[in-house]
């Protein structure tokens, strides 16, 4: 059964679908909750728009919203994605009259990857405006995030951003607004971090210019509609701006029980320090939940044995995301065991040359770890403490004052 339109203000409603099911997402991310895709209906005083589409597996709900409501004047595609642009060619043979409207990277990007006519297509600028007839949309441009062709619309009568995957969600819901559910908040703090989190120079920007509009709603493409937008916004601003925690996320892979040894040795020592640890299990495939603790981790320590000269490959696809993601951490330390050699060090830090971390004396020892080793350890976590003290950070996040608040 299909949920039909709902009324988020008069005038604009909740279109889409909700996809209880799906467990992964681009075949990387995991949905532990599912997602939802999300677009919007904006009636004018003579012309209607459609914000987005949905993920053509799902554009069947989407048609039959749309049997309840007016003919599609304008449609408004945020995000060239096909999870937000898949149902674009259905909606346009339904509407064949109807204009679509996108970023000018968007009107090069769309035809390459759907059967859309570059003809229907028209490039807006940012800041350009839209008239429906006594309402008004606004598009902002809102490159890398999380692509380049990336922009939102303003409703400025209503106060609503539109962001597309800004300030969004993977969250299944039967609830259409976000309310204060902290929920909500954890699920946008997993969706930032796999996402969102290498554009955080960009994301800054546009933080300042979602600030500056001063939204009574936001609107994003996926998860609930955050009615009380303070909550979120204040939640980005932590993450983009806030300096790294007194913690270590320390990710381990071990064979034959060595590494793990030296795992356990560097965890007691740097909590002897007042320092915090959050171990991951790097077999166990988790990316969601590493990515969200690299959030605001200070240091970050791979533990890994040798395998064919170079890292464990579970070590090696850790470091991969991990230089991918680029989180905030300000230093990476490296620990390991090896049976009679290898460049399990050199390899990782290749793998993460992209983070602007400071990379710490490694820790390699051949075979099991002796007193020596622990010795190295406990140096290591000195070190780590040291430097995180230096940097002033501390264990837990003070509260932010959100512009006055």
């Amino acid at each position: 059964m299909s949920i039909g339109p709902r009324t988020i203000r008069p005038g604009v409603e909740w279109l889409g679908a909700i996809d209880w099911h799906r467990t992964l997402f681009d075949a990387l991310i995991p949905l532990p909750e599912g997602t939802s895709y999300n677009a919007y209906f904006v009636r004018g005083g003579t012309r209607c728009a459609l914000l987005d589409t949905v993920d053509a597996s799902q554009q069947d709900a989407l048609m039959r919203q749309l049997d309840a409501l007016p003919p599609v004047d304008v449609v408004v595609s945020h995000h060239a994605e096909q999870d937000h642009s898949g149902a674009l060619p259905a909606v346009l043979a339904r509407y064949p009259r109807a204009e679509l409207v996108c970023s000018p990277k968007a009107a090069r990007m769309l035809p390459d990857l759907l059967e859309i006519d570059p003809a229907r297509v028209r490039a807006v600028a940012d800041g350009e405006t839209l008239d429906l007839g006594g309402r008004a949309l606004r598009f902002v441009h809102l490159p890398w995030a999380h692509w380049p062709e990336t922009m939102g619309t303003w409703l400025d009568d209503e106060r609503i951003l539109f962001p597309c995957d800004l300030f969004g969600s993977h969250r299944a819901a039967s609830e259409l607004f976000a309310g204060d559910d902290p929920r909500v908040i954890e699920a946008a703090r997993l969706y930032y971090a796999q996402i969102m989190m290498p554009y955080a120079a960009a994301l800054t920007k546009h933080l300042d210019r979602a600030l500056e509009l001063g939204p009574s709603i936001i609107a994003p493409s996926h998860g609930p509609v955050h009615d009380e937008p303070v909550g979120i916004l204040r939640a980005y601003e932590s993450w983009l701006r806030d300096p790294p925690l007194n913690k270590v996320v320390l990710g381990t892979v071990s064979m034959h029980g060595s590494t793990e040894e030296m795992a356990s040795i560097l965890t007691a020592e740097l909590m002897a320090r007042g320092v915090a640890v959050e171990p991951f299990d790097l077999t166990a495939g988790r990316l969601d939940r590493l990515a969200s603790a690299l959030v605001d981790a200070g240091t970050i320590a791979i533990c890994a044995p040798t395998v064919w000269g170079g890292p464990h490959p579970h070590a090696a696809a850790a470091a991969y995301v991990i230089n991918g993601l680029k989180p905030k951490a300000g230093f990476v330390a490296v620990v390991g065991s090896y049976g009679w050699g290898g460049k399990a060090a050199e390899k990782l830090g290749a793998l993460l040359g992209d983070t602007e971390a400071e990379f710490l004396p490694p820790v390699l020892v051949k075979g099991a770890p002796r007193a020596e080793a622990a010795s190295s350890l406990a140096a290591l976590a000195a070190t780590i403490a040291e430097k995180h003290a230096a940097a002033g950070w501390t264990a837990r996040r003070r509260p932010r004052s959100h512009h006055g608040e």
